[in-house]
């Protein structure tokens, strides 16, 4: 199944090496996409738990979103045709 994208926003910290994985696996796949540290932004912390994210990173994909490192939702990503790259 393809998912369709406007943007992709990925919620990071500075040691997370999960976070790190991800980035590397969507810049090695050519899409583009936001970072939001949450060392740097630790207001955004409670707005991912009250979504119920418990883990980092945080993909948030258009419609779709995801925690941990997942190669599996990562790869849909780059099946799908994006419409806007940030």
């Amino acid at each position: 199944m393809e998912i369709r994208i406007m943007s992709i926003i990925i919620y990071t910290r500075n040691d997370c090496v999960q976070c790190h994985a991800t980035k590397r696996a969507m810049e090695s796949r050519g899409l583009a996409f936001e970072m939001i540290n949450l060392d740097v932004q630790p207001e955004e912390i409670e707005t991912l738990r009250a979504q119920g994210f418990r883990q980092l990173p945080v993909v948030i994909a258009g419609e779709t979103s995801w925690s941990g490192f997942r190669p599996d939702m990562i790869n849909r990503l780059t099946a799908a045709p994006i419409a806007a790259r940030a």
